[in-house]
């Protein structure tokens, strides 16, 4: 049976999506449209929802010289979080009866050797509007820098939805192709459907970021240092009260 919602009631949906998934921790929602991406990367869904929650700054703070044990517990918090909210986002759409499909925060799938997703939440959140994928291949955001973590919501709702991002604000900075002790991140600007291995060696950075973690005693590859290293970061380090330290 097809459901038909008229303009004021999807635009009360939003709102209220927004709001309840505020409420439940998100720090970012965005609206993206997804109709130009191939059909295989959405499974035919035309709009999706791209939720954020930023990491804690004081945690954030400690990473100028790699992962710590800290960072870990925080990333696995966060992980977890997102789970909940993009439930709770799920939950709200099919009350409506549309479709919705969420992933986890973290999703790896072997492709030649590389850590790969069909659809990448990064994608999504640009055509959210949130914000552009640095040097580092990390989405950046004007409010917390890099220093989230995200998921994604994919619905047939009809949304409105944002002006997606399509190009780099990072500008002549190289703060993070500096600090990356892999040597991994090229410095090269995005721009949208630019390919990853053009601005980013993920193997290298997996393979250091393993021996980083490695060394504090942590299973996960995780690393940081280009997290820290960027100065939308350091201002979300400032304005939370947090003194930023210099990245090696």
């Amino acid at each position: 049976m097809v459901v038909h919602h008229s303009r004021e009631d999807l635009a009360t949906l939003q709102s209220e999506i927004v709001a309840r998934l505020q409420q439940a921790g998100a720090s970012v929602v965005g609206f993206a449209d997804l109709s130009p991406l191939p059909e295989r990367a959405t499974g035919g869904l035309k709009s999706a929802i791209s939720v954020g929650i930023a990491l804690n700054p004081k945690v954030v703070a400690g990473l100028a010289a790699g992962p710590t044990t800290r960072y870990h517990a925080e990333y696995d918090r966060v992980n977890g979080a997102l789970a909940q909210v993009t439930a709770l986002a799920a939950d709200m759409l099919r009350e409506r009866r549309f479709v919705a499909t969420r992933g986890p925060a973290t999703v790896r799938t072997a492709d030649g050797g590389r850590d790969t997703t069909p659809l990448p939440h990064k994608t999504v959140a640009t055509r959210a509007g949130l914000g552009w994928i640095g040097h580092c291949a990390l989405l950046v955001t004007p409010a917390f820098g890099p220093a989230l973590r995200i998921s994604s919501v994919l619905t047939d709702a009809p949304l409105t939805h944002a002006v997606p991002v399509e190009r780099s604000r990072c500008g002549t900075c190289q703060r993070c192709v500096d600090a990356c002790p892999a040597g991994a991140v090229r410095g090269r600007l995005w721009t949208a459907g630019i390919p990853r291995d053009q601005i980013y060696d993920a193997a290298a950075c997996r393979k250091k970021a393993s021996e980083l973690a490695a060394a504090q005693g942590i299973e996960e590859t995780i690393c940081g240092i280009c997290i820290f290293a960027c100065p939308w970061t350091q201002r979300y380090l400032r304005r939370s009260g947090v003194a930023p330290r210099v990245s090696r």
